[in-house]
Parts: structure tokens; sequence; C-alpha cells
């Protein structure tokens, strides 16, 4: 898909011009400024459907570059695809090292009870060994 795409140089219009395939992986998933890859989406997937409206059931279809639209139009789900499971790879990375910080602060805190609840004595000892 990215080999055909490169191939034949597709270029994408977006708000901001057109962009280059290499480029989609630095678009965000979503923006207020309509440079984005949902945005791109939708409007390539308005396109591809359009195609689909003067159907004829008579005559094969002639697709005057509905092919290219179409492999667009997988390469920008493909993109959103793959940034969304990095995007949530990320979310889970973060989660999971505040759970194992929050695992390690009690450990410690366990140690410390456990030390602060020896007796004097051994407090001393452990005191004089240092």
């Amino acid at each position: 898909m990215f080999e055909r795409a490169t191939r034949l140089k597709l270029r994408f219009e977006t708000t901001k011009g057109c962009v280059y395939v290499e480029d989609l992986w630095d678009m965000p998933l979503t923006s207020k400024n309509g440079f984005n890859l949902d945005d791109l989406a939708r409007g390539l997937s308005k396109k591809v459907k359009a195609l689909g409206d003067d159907e004829s059931f008579v005559k094969p279809p002639v697709y005057k570059g509905g092919d290219l639209l179409e492999l667009m139009f997988e390469i920008v789900k493909h993109v959103i695809k793959v940034k969304m499971k990095e995007r949530d790879d990320r979310e889970s990375e973060v989660v999971r090292k505040d759970k194992k910080a929050q695992i390690l602060k009690i450990i410690k805190d366990k140690k410390d009870d456990a030390v602060k609840n020896q007796p004097i004595e051994d407090l001393e000892k452990m005191l004089d060994n240092l």
C-alpha cells in the first residue's frame, strides 16, 4: 500500500496545502483548525462514497481516479489506526508507571513502619553497626 503510494507520489489535500504520504505521520488525530487526520479521512470518505452515486447496473464502472482515492483513504485509515494504538499504549504506560510508583511508596512506608516498631535496643544495635 505505501509502496504504491510513494511510487505514485500521492499528495493529500489539506487545509494547509498538499502533504506527502510521510507527512501524515506528523499530523494530529484531531485539532480545531481542520488540519488533522480525522478531517482528512472524512473528506476522503465522502469522495469515495460519491464515486458510487452514479452507479450503473448496465455499464461497467468508470472510476476516473477512484482507485487512487480508495488507496489514499486506506492509507489515512491505517495511519489513524497506528497513531491511536500508539496513543493508547502511551496512556497505558503512564497508568502502569503511576501504579508502580504507588506500590513502591507503600513498600517504603511499610519498611519504615517495620523499623519504627522495633524495640529501642534493636534500633541502638542497628545504629552501632552503621
